[in-house]
């Protein structure tokens, strides 16, 4: 039986970037990403969350970093050109990207946000990011998925 295919891996197919889609069973409660790694039996440093803000001037950016490590607000914003940066509360993901928590994706959002990757997805081959819908990971070279939703890369972690 063909696996339902998501937003974000039409647009990969269609900008002919090769993807790997792995899959992972889905609880009621949260499953944070450390989790999640655990349970597609990939390395967590591998795997990548998609956070959303939004900076000084009301617009909105997304990060991706690693799930074990917490996004610098600093960093970020320093990153986005703003004064100062927060992140979106939980009832907006929907609103503003089109995804759900635990299953946002930084490739087809509803709008194309300026996007940053923590510079430590360029020591990987290949990184895991969020396939669009929850239980669903899409694994692709990170240099493709930045080019794909116009991203770019800098330090956004603590230290």
């Amino acid at each position: 039986m063909a696996q339902p295919k998501t937003n974000a891996m039409r647009i990969l197919e269609r900008e002919k970037i090769p993807y790997e889609m792995f899959t992972y069973p889905v609880t009621e409660e949260h499953q944070d990403g450390v989790h999640v790694a655990q349970l597609m039996n990939q390395q967590v440093e591998t795997v990548f969350k998609t956070l959303v803000c939004k900076g000084s001037s009301k617009g909105f950016f997304v990060f991706v970093i690693p799930v074990a490590e917490e996004l610098n607000l600093k960093k970020a914003a320093k990153a986005s050109g703003e004064k100062s940066m927060e992140m979106i509360h939980v009832s907006q993901i929907n609103a503003v990207t089109g995804y759900i928590r635990g299953g946002c994706s930084p490739v087809g959002m509803k709008k194309q946000y300026p996007t940053w990757f923590h510079e430590s997805a360029l020591q990987q081959e290949k990184i895991i990011v969020s396939g669009g819908k929850r239980g669903f990971q899409i694994k692709a070279a990170p240099r493709d998925l930045a080019k794909v939703c116009g991203g770019q890369f800098t330090d956004l972690i603590h230290d």
